[in-house]
């Protein structure tokens, strides 16, 4: 097995167990770890003793999402500069999606941005009691890389997840909105994902594989990934023009750090509510 920095990869009999490994950055994705999470999804295509895989965060969160204190030392901008980023990211979470073995997060914790378009793009998520999901980035200017989102819950409440930048949407309502499929208790999730994956992984390989790729088609024949590549546009345009929101936020994260860039980024919307009130 190979030795990696941002994350750990090792087989489990059939199931390849894959960790997001940054604990002290809530496991946040950063371009080493995209590099690290495509040498891995290589190795165990490539294994065909790994059957299934399953994919989590190592310490108290799957992943807070796309490292925005990367982002903020390395200050990318232009259309050039974000069109790597972004089609590097695209690339990377979408190919859980395209994975021909099934893949399966587990999920405990914080699940935001990047990372709960990661968990969507993976074919089963089961969650600790204690999970929580989002999608922010429009509350601090920032576009969404997979929008993957309105194909799971449809338009509606798409719409308002993202158009809000809803960000704790706990694990029971993301059970009832097909956005995970079982609940377990915190100490009992490492077991129960093993449980279903060796489940899985008894079914003849080629049979579950063919089968994935046809319940996968069935989304894809309605133009699903044309309308994924139009969105990766969409969010090119927002990152390489630069909105307003994103450069006051990163500002305020340089000069402050990214704790105040956050406050900041809540405050006016508390302001809202008190208005209301």
């Amino acid at each position: 097995m190979t030795t990696y920095e941002t994350i750990l990869y090792e087989r489990r009999g059939p199931v390849g167990w894959l960790t997001l490994n940054r604990p002290e950055r809530l496991n946040a994705i950063n371009k080493q770890m995209l590099l690290e999470l495509n040498a891995a999804l290589d190795e165990a295509e490539a294994d065909d003793e790994v059957r299934v895989l399953a994919v989590a965060g190592a310490g108290s969160a799957f992943s807070s999402g796309f490292d925005l204190k990367e982002q903020m030392e390395r200050q990318p901008q232009g259309f050039a500069a974000w069109q790597e980023i972004l089609s590097h990211d695209f690339d990377t979470i979408i190919r859980f999606w395209r994975f021909k073995k099934p893949t399966i997060a587990a999920v405990r914790g914080a699940c935001l941005a990047g990372a709960f378009e990661l968990c969507l793009c993976c074919d089963i998520t089961i969650a600790s009691e204690d999970a929580y999901f989002g999608e922010p980035e429009l509350k601090f200017g920032a576009g969404i890389v997979v929008m993957i989102l309105p194909w799971i819950v449809g338009p509606k409440i798409a719409k308002e997840i993202i158009l809000t930048g809803e960000d704790r949407i706990k694990a029971a309502r993301a059970c009832e909105l097909g956005i995970i499929n079982r609940i377990v208790p915190a100490d009992d999730l490492e077991a129960a994902t093993l449980t279903l994956a060796r489940h899985i992984a008894v079914i003849d390989p080629g049979l579950v594989q063919s089968t994935k790729t046809a319940i996968n088609h069935a989304f894809e024949a309605s133009t699903m990934t044309k309308a994924l590549e139009a969105a990766l546009a969409a969010d090119l345009q927002i990152e390489g023009g630069g909105s307003a929101d994103k450069i006051a936020f990163m500002e305020i994260a340089r000069r402050k750090g990214l704790r105040a860039a956050i406050t900041w980024r809540d405050s006016r919307f508390a302001k809202v509510v008190q208005e209301d009130n």
